[in-house]
């Protein structure tokens, strides 16, 4: 166990080096008066250094929101965010994010889109281009350096993007629907080399999907919101070991997780049968 945490660490040992996110009271309203949208909350979170936690719900209900306001990137409208304990007063840059768009710039190669981190952040590129090179290694991209995005298959763009993120050794990553428009083959895959590279580094990790096979397989807990405006409606703790086989019905718990969040929905009407 980590006394940091009380979470386990990861089967070589690896130390936590992400940080903690923690909100009281987030809420969002987007305008004012009659025409003001209340997006989002109030909802609390408490995420520890190196936890790996997704937030799944409806369509619209404020996920994204939710990890552009414990950024910084968007400004909330009421609430607290603290990471590593301090208060959030700006946007913070030690973060990686991955979208479900790759966002590569096509003019530039594979390797060349992920040292942008190098260029723009005013890092040793020696040690960046190390760290690329090992990524490159670990996400299945070698050899694939000096491609373009055009020449690259769609879950090779996102392992760029991937790298691209964490290059720079953030402690916190942010995955907004990553997976989103993959193959389901594909989608498995980088699901399992994600969570080899989380076991190694453990990053704190707040991942958005609609998947919930992708929040079951992944997480240490799953978050459920409701819809719009979107707040935590249920917490649910994955005990499942790692790392986690690529046919999660392999575990009876799985399946009792799946129907569970698939509950969760139907009674707020999400789903209707």
């Amino acid at each position: 166990m980590d006394r940091r945490t009380g979470l386990p660490r990861s089967s070589e040992g690896a130390p936590v080096t992400g940080a903690s996110i923690r909100a009281l009271g987030l809420t969002k309203v987007y305008g004012s008066g009659a025409s003001a949208f209340h997006a989002l909350g109030p909802i609390d979170l408490d995420i520890k250094p190196g936890e790996f936690v997704s937030i799944i719900g409806p369509s619209g209900c404020g996920k994204s929101t939710t990890m552009l306001l414990v950024t910084g990137l968007e400004p909330m409208s009421e609430g607290v965010v603290e990471i590593d304990g301090e208060p959030l007063t700006r946007p913070i840059s030690e973060i990686g994010i991955v979208f479900q768009d790759h966002l590569l710039l096509e003019f530039r190669t594979a390797i060349k889109n992920v040292m942008l981190q190098q260029e723009i952040r005013g890092l040793d590129r020696q040690a960046l281009r190390t760290r690329a090179d090992e990524l490159f290694q670990r996400l299945g991209l070698k050899g694939a350096e000096n491609r373009y995005p055009w020449q690259l298959s769609g879950g090779m763009r996102q392992r760029v993007s991937i790298a691209r993120a964490l290059v720079h050794d953030p402690s916190m990553l942010l995955m907004d629907e990553p997976f989103g428009a993959l193959d389901a083959i594909t989608r498995t895959q980088i699901r399992h080399d994600l969570e080899m590279l989380w076991l190694e580094t453990r990053k704190t990790v707040l991942f958005i999907t609609h998947s919930i096979e992708e929040a079951v397989g992944l997480s240490d807990r799953v978050l459920v919101m409701s819809k719009s405006p979107g707040t935590i409606v249920e917490e649910i703790v994955i005990d499942l070991p790692r790392p986690r086989p690529a046919h999660l019905g392999e575990y009876p718990e799985f399946s009792r997780y799946q129907e569970r969040i698939y509950a969760i929905f139907e009674k707020l009407g999400v789903y209707k049968f």
